[in-house]
């Protein structure tokens, strides 16, 4: 996942969107970007992989002069991307995962067209979005066009001589909201990024909507006419805790994650609940205060300088993140009964071999897993976050117990299935842990306070909007080859 900012000011924009681009630094590690328009174009990229945004920045955006700029955190590729066009320049920042993008770049190709960035024979998406607009009869015009081309999810801030426009992906799958305060105007991924920048919330973009935002305003140009799936891991795991996403904070409903785990726990005994640093604390809150149990830390991260294990692209880059962030502390682990509250389980190695063994050899007496979130089955179809089916834990157990990987997994989904509860048992095995309880959906939903058929469940259910019951998880399997070989 990638996290983009936009601001527009009657003054230098420059301050406002150095913090306000930073405020997203958890939802990438390998660049980041900003873009300034004022007499001319000033953009500027950076690896971030080994360092903060802050640090890289902090001596370019001191010199970067103008009143309306964007700025990215990106998950994978580099921008923002600049590029002349028939509706004259233009510099766009994109958050999102295009599926279809091999074969959308080879019809570009066909046509004439040729891309700057590429890397092993794969072309960044943002140039490919960019292209793509510019087949449209006008900006607006071909963002439209681009949305109904491709498959998975764009949601995305573009920059040129009228302000900037942004628009949301069509699934609404990804967050983007309006922010105002008396000298300027501000779209956001993360609303984390409004309070210490004076903005106040104005609105979320609907799904498919494009806005164009200036010093003036805020102007529509065209309305939201997608369907709602927001993504219902932004407040499992994603989201920054101080963040809101139609009007839901992220920590609230973390807390209420932990409290419905804590119901379902009232056959064991405990001293101590514990949550994994840093998105499995309020989880870990929560079942704290429903349980009456004292919450301890018997793990705390190392600075903020080590980010998030799950976000690099590279395997060895999230195992040593892991491995070196949590430092145990053994005078509160030893002769323990403790539960260890995580955000999920992707593909169980980091919990196992760094959380998980951290504990055992401290002293623990029994480790009590839970999971704010159940089994994830699928990888994600509309960002770069959950791996590939074979990786995953719960069809690592699936493929043990079946002797092979089967396509139709509806009895593992099914909780209350005996196949699931084997499932459970294989996992609990593998992560040497005392008991493993995953959360439910419907618990999981409930904690988020949306109705079901606004969130996007994908990567647990195999469910996706516009297809069939029969052929929805048939299209899963489908989908994770095609994703898989844009992975590669």
């Amino acid at each position: 996942m990638s996290g983009i900012f936009g601001v527009a000011s009657k003054g230098d924009c420059a301050e406002i969107l150095f913090y306000g681009t930073d405020y997203h630094s958890h939802l990438g590690t390998e660049y980041g970007g900003m873009a300034i328009l004022g007499k001319d174009f000033v953009r500027q990229i950076h690896s971030i992989s080994w360092s903060q945004f802050k640090s890289k920045f902090y001596c370019d955006y001191r010199t970067m002069r103008g009143n309306k700029g964007i700025g990215v955190i990106s998950a994978l590729e580099e921008q923002p991307i600049y590029l002349k066009s028939k509706f004259g320049p233009f510099c766009i920042v994109t958050n999102g995962l295009i599926e279809n993008s091999k074969k959308l770049a080879e019809e570009l190709l066909a046509e004439g067209a040729s891309f700057s960035e590429v890397s092993k024979d794969a072309v960044n998406a943002t140039e490919l979005v960019a292209k793509l607009i510019c087949q449209g009869d006008s900006l607006v015009d071909g963002i439209e066009k681009m949305f109904s081309k491709i498959e998975g999810s764009c949601s995305l801030l573009l920059l040129n001589k009228d302000g900037v426009y942004a628009a949301r992906d069509k699934y609404g799958y990804a967050p983007l909201v309006i922010g105002r305060r008396s000298d300027a105007w501000a779209v956001t991924t993360e609303t984390s990024a409004f309070p210490n920048n004076s903005f106040e919330i104005v609105k979320d973009l609907k799904p498919g909507e494009i806005v164009l935002i200036n010093e003036k305003g805020i102007e529509e140009k065209h309305s939201g006419d997608g369907v709602k799936q927001i993504c219902a891991f932004l407040w499992i795991y994603t989201g920054f805790p101080a963040s809101t996403y139609e009007g839901i904070n992220v920590e609230i409903v973390r807390e209420k994650c932990g409290r419905c785990l804590a119901r379902r726990d009232r056959d064991i005994e405990i001293d101590v609940v514990s949550g994994v640093p840093d998105s499995g604390v309020a989880h870990a809150i929560g079942y704290a205060q429903e349980s009456g149990k004292p919450y301890r830390r018997p793990l705390v991260k190392y600075t903020a300088g080590y980010g998030r294990s799950y976000t690099p692209p590279s395997q060895e880059t999230r195992d040593l993140i892991a491995k070196m962030k949590l430092v145990p502390i053994k005078d509160i682990i030893e002769g323990k009964r403790i539960v260890i509250c995580e955000d999920s389980i992707v593909r169980g190695t980091q919990l196992k071999n760094f959380t998980i063994k951290k504990l055992w050899d401290a002293g623990a007496k029994e480790i009590h897993a839970r999971p704010a979130c159940p089994p994830l089955m699928f990888p994600c179809r509309f960002n770069i976050s959950t791996r590939s089916i074979q990786e995953l834990a719960a069809r690592k157990a699936i493929r043990a117990i079946e002797g092979h990987d089967i396509k139709d997994v509806s009895e593992y989904v099914n909780h209350n299935s005996p196949k699931y509860k084997k499932m459970i048992e294989w996992i609990t095995k593998d992560l040497d842990v005392t008991t493993l309880r995953y959360q439910t959906v419907d618990d999981m939903v409930s904690a988020i306070g949306l109705p079901k058929e606004k969130l996007c469940l994908y990567c647990w259910t195999g469910e996706f909007p516009g297809e069939g019951k029969k052929e929805r998880r048939n299209s899963a399997i489908k989908k994770e080859a095609e994703t898989a070989e844009i992975r590669r």
